[in-house]
């Protein structure tokens, strides 16, 4: 697919076009460069609250009474961050048209507090993946009869895992993006979900000692027995085996560690998602008391809060006051009371 815009400076036509008239002119390039300003799932999150809105009644332009009756009808039976979302799409329209937003009014805006405060949840996060838990996965998949949807398996997991990818990101590797050194594997990839302006990412692989736990060598592997040279690096692999050319749907690695946790016996397979290999690198890492920045850098974090954020969550029992608190009692208590 050509995703080339076409030449600005080549429409004549905008030339002679008033600062004001141009969103209205219709310019193909102009359309290109504003699509290409909010994100594919941005986009669609947008659309689909649109059409929650209207499927309930509304109509846009709407005004603040019936997107207050919107949030009083809808308050119970969806999360407030939905209701966010729902009223972030709304006004964007509304700005975007040129209309006065009714999000805005101080009505809108103090009704949603108070839904809020009656009926928000902590926001539920997904299960993230120690690991001995990928160990168990691992030996799982290492006594499966040998296949070429095994060898895929094993690849994106580790890969995933120890490179703290994201799903989307996963699945957009290339196999132009594979740079082979000899103490690993390099992956850059042209563009994610926090690089909008495409400086590109890096995610170091190296050479593990135990081939049976390496992403790079599982790398070589799945390439060597899918006969792939070029494309994408993960495909879908049909029940006979088969590869395929296209790239791998990015739910499909939700439901590879769903299928996993299953064969494995977790307790936890509902709270499983691509996010807990992503949580579940920095989380392990945390536990291993691997300093700050590597983690940082492995996971290509750029807010320095949500690093320690997981540090703080992997440590939260090893590295706790109580404990220093209990060995202290400990010693203050009359055992031969």
């Amino acid at each position: 697919m050509n995703n080339k815009p076409p030449k600005l400076a080549a429409d004549l036509s905008l030339r002679n076009t008033e600062p004001g008239q141009i969103a209205s002119h219709g310019s193909e390039a102009l359309r290109h460069y504003l699509q290409a300003a909010t994100s594919d799932n941005t986009r669609k999150a947008y659309r689909s609250a649109i059409r929650q809105f209207e499927k309930w009644g509304g109509r846009l332009p709407t005004d603040r009474d019936t997107v207050v009756r919107y949030l009083l009808a809808r308050a119970e039976s969806l999360n407030s961050r939905t209701l966010d979302l729902h009223l972030t799409a709304i006004g964007q329209w509304h700005y975007y048209q040129g209309i006065v937003d009714p999000v805005k009014d101080p009505l809108v805006r103090k009704t949603m507090e108070g839904i809020r405060r009656t009926h928000g949840q902590p926001k539920r996060k997904a299960k993230a993946l120690r690991l001995e838990h990928i160990a168990q996965m691992v030996n799982y998949l290492r006594h499966l009869p040998d296949s070429k949807k095994k060898h895929r398996d094993m690849a994106m997991l580790l890969t995933g895992f120890f490179g703290a990818f994201r799903r989307s990101e996963l699945v957009a590797i290339q196999v132009s993006d594979l740079l082979w050194e000899p103490e690993g594997l390099i992956i850059r990839l042209p563009r994610s979900k926090t690089d909008q302006q495409a400086t590109g990412l890096a995610r170091a692989l190296p050479f593990g000692a135990a081939s049976s736990c390496c992403p790079a060598k599982a790398v070589k592997i799945w390439l060597e027995s899918a006969d792939i040279a070029s494309g994408p690096l993960f495909r879908p692999v049909n029940r006979w085996d088969q590869v395929q050319e296209k790239h791998l749907n990015p739910g499909a690695i939700n439901d590879l560690l769903k299928a996993l946790g299953d064969a494995c016996r977790f307790d936890f397979v509902p709270d499983l998602s691509s996010h807990s290999i992503r949580r579940g690198l920095s989380t392990s890492a945390a536990r291993e008391r691997v300093d700050f920045e590597l983690i940082k850098k492995q996971g290509g974090w750029k807010n320095d809060a949500t690093v320690w954020e997981y540090i703080e969550e992997g440590q939260q029992l090893s590295n706790n006051a109580s404990l220093v608190l209990m060995e202290k009692l400990d010693v203050l208590i009359d055992k031969d009371g």
